[in-house]
């Protein structure tokens, strides 16, 4: 038999047998269903607040822009020379006052305009100048080393009164040799046998004096030599003759003086083989007389 049936009974109708449906699932046991978990709502932090402000184009924006451009085009376009002195609109105010604009009313005397102008010279210094100013300083900076005891240097012309034959030839102490008569240029010994020479009547080769039988090439030994050699020897100046000092230096005696002195020619006095003339006291020397 089809149908449900309630109790026993079969519902007559279509209408009883859903009410009869009803009240039998009602009375069903229903099995419990877990209940969904409410989504947990996580709280964020507030949105921080735009920096751009929204700008609205009101009416007084719009009413300033039509006042301000025409303004500043108006400026930029307006010539410089539109108010210059003298032109249409240009002219001294009549509102002016200097005690208003707190000024000071000056009287200039008319000394002022007869006080005389003076201005700053200067002078400028060619290149030629500065050349020249170098050569002179160079020029007074050998001669003071020339002029100091010890000093060397090659004279560019020979001295007045200076016959001897090699006053140029570079000396022992630089490099340089023996002169024709055996002695090293420029000594106070070679100069000296120079002069024995010429008043023996001979300035050329072959030589009556030399290194060989005048006296040796120590000054310091030429006082003794010259008494070995049975030549005089006095305290008594002459022209002609050696003056010999115990410094080891030797001289030739020009002349003779009236009041008690000498003047002597020499070579290499203060070391710096160089031509001299000095004016001495007689009594300062030792005299070797020509030799025969």
């Amino acid at each position: 038999m089809s149908g449900d049936v309630t109790n026993g009974v079969q519902p007559s109708s279509r209408a009883a047998r859903r009410a009869a449906e009803a009240a039998a699932s009602s009375t069903r046991p229903r099995a419990s269903m877990p209940r969904p978990a409410a989504p947990v709502r996580t709280a964020l932090p507030p949105a921080a607040p735009s920096s751009r402000t929204v700008r609205r184009n009101g009416p007084v924006r719009a009413l300033a822009a039509i006042l301000v451009v025409p303004a500043i085009i108006g400026t930029v376009a307006l010539p410089a020379y539109a108010l210059a002195p003298g032109s249409a609109g240009f002219g001294n105010s009549d509102r002016f006052n200097l005690t208003r604009a707190q000024a000071q009313d000056v009287d200039v005397s008319d000394a002022a305009n007869a006080a005389a102008l003076s201005a700053d010279g200067y002078a400028v210094t060619t290149k030629v100048q500065i050349d020249e100013a170098a050569e002179a300083a160079e020029r007074s900076a050998a001669a003071s080393l020339v002029n100091r005891p010890g000093a060397y240097y090659t004279p560019a012309q020979q001295a007045e009164g200076d016959d001897y034959p090699w006053w140029n030839e570079t000396p022992d102490d630089y490099g340089g040799g023996l002169s024709p008569l055996r002695y090293y240029f420029r000594e106070c010994v070679d100069f000296v046998a120079w002069r024995m020479n010429r008043d023996a009547g001979v300035t050329s080769p072959p030589w009556k004096w030399d290194w060989s039988n005048l006296a040796s090439g120590s000054a310091y030994a030429w006082a003794d030599e010259w008494v070995a050699r049975g030549r005089a020897t006095s305290s008594e100046p002459i022209v002609g003759a050696v003056a010999w000092f115990p410094y080891n230096h030797v001289a030739y005696v020009q002349a003779v003086n009236g009041d008690g002195t000498i003047t002597i020619e020499e070579y290499n006095q203060n070391s710096d083989h160089s031509y001299h003339v000095r004016t001495i006291p007689a009594s300062s020397a030792i005299y070797l007389y020509p030799p025969a």
